[in-house]
């Protein structure tokens, strides 16, 4: 099949491609797994770290991405279903309605999780040890063809296309689990700090479950800040502009530190800031962050991080998507075209997402 390859670590610059295309083996099915032949998958700025060695290192040759879209082709030895460790009846009838030859799935950033830890029996198989990422731990979606377990994929509404849908599983997954973080009630205001593939899908998802909420948005793009005010924004500023109002919650997607403490500064007593991001960006090797007591941490305000996500955020946004009509801005690029979207996304190029069309 044919594949883009990823068998070096190094800056995503050109004229540098960190990208080959070129043939790689079919997967091949254990029990308990799918084979999908991949229609669209989305970039994430994970891939970006990945590739320039921010994340814990990936194994090598591998095939990026997290935001599958196909239909199932194989299935290997369903009867040895019984034997994984499923956490509920309902999982269990998702599963079984997301098997089918034909059906069409996505796939997300969670791959495995051990299904018995404390973790996982709590609900939180995010914060799994034994948590396996696509296109990290197993080989993703920049490929025609990917295998993963048969309890990890995902049925896609109908009224999603293809394109629509790749974005909605991590982007739009990972920032409704931020969105359920932030404990907002109607009514009340909530920041955005950074306006990219996740933020502006938390943009049109809180519009839609806190109809009477003032939604405000910090970036440093003079484009991403029209575009926000275009998707029904109620504000929008530079990082360090200050808002019109106090907000009760701000999601922060930005790999900088500023942001922290001018979305603290922005909070009102008993506020949360949620940090929706793989990696703060190191200053000389240490991370210096100077925040004033009294301004930015006194009266109760919160801190809280986001860590990947659950099968039941990614299901569950897919749903909502689909009942709110949530459709992600993009852009489509072809398999061979998959280093000019990683060089565009590191360049602040961006509107949206982008998605590879298989």
């Amino acid at each position: 099949m044919k594949a883009m390859i990823l068998d070096s670590l190094g800056e995503v610059k050109p004229p540098h491609a960190p990208l080959k295309l070129g043939q790689h083996p079919e997967p091949i099915l254990t029990p308990g797994e799918v084979l999908l032949p991949v229609t669209r998958c989305g970039f994430c700025h994970t891939e970006l770290d990945e590739i320039e060695g921010r994340t814990p290192p990936p194994r090598l040759p591998l095939i990026l991405g997290h935001q599958v879209v196909g239909n199932i082709e194989g299935v290997r030895n369903l009867q040895t279903l019984e034997t994984l460790e499923l956490i509920d009846s309902q999982r269990q009838e998702t599963l079984e309605s997301a098997i089918g030859i034909g059906q069409r799935v996505g796939v997300a950033w969670i791959a495995s999780a051990c299904g018995h830890c404390q973790y996982c029996l709590s609900g939180r198989e995010n914060l799994c040890p034994e948590f396996k990422a696509t296109g990290r731990d197993i080989d993703g979606g920049y490929a025609e063809y990917m295998k993963v377990r048969t309890d990890f994929v995902h049925p896609i509404p109908d009224s999603i296309s293809d394109s629509e849908a790749a974005p909605l599983l991590c982007a739009g997954a990972v920032g409704y689990r931020a969105l359920k973080l932030c404990n907002l009630q109607v009514g009340q205001s909530l920041g955005l700090m950074g306006f990219g593939g996740s933020n502006h899908l938390v943009l049109k998802a809180a519009k839609h479950i806190y109809p009477s909420s003032r939604i405000l948005v910090f970036s440093r793009n003079p484009q991403e800040r029209e575009f926000a005010l275009s998707l029904g924004a109620a504000w929008a500023g530079a990082i360090d502009e200050s808002p019109p109002e106090g907000l009760e919650a701000v999601i922060d997607t930005t790999p900088a530190w500023g942001p922290i403490s001018e979305a603290l500064k922005r909070l009102k007593p008993g506020g949360r800031l949620v940090i929706n991001a793989i990696r703060k960006v190191e200053v000389d090797k240490e991370v210096l962050i100077k925040l004033d007591y009294p301004s930015q941490l006194w009266m109760e305000k919160e801190i809280k991080s986001v860590a990947n996500v659950t099968r039941q955020d990614v299901r569950e946004f897919m749903q909502l998507a689909a009942k709110a009509n949530i459709k992600p801005e993009f852009q489509e690029y072809e398999l061979e075209d998959a280093n000019q979207a990683l060089f565009e996304m590191k360049q602040g190029k961006i509107r949206g997402a982008k998605v590879l069309r298989i």
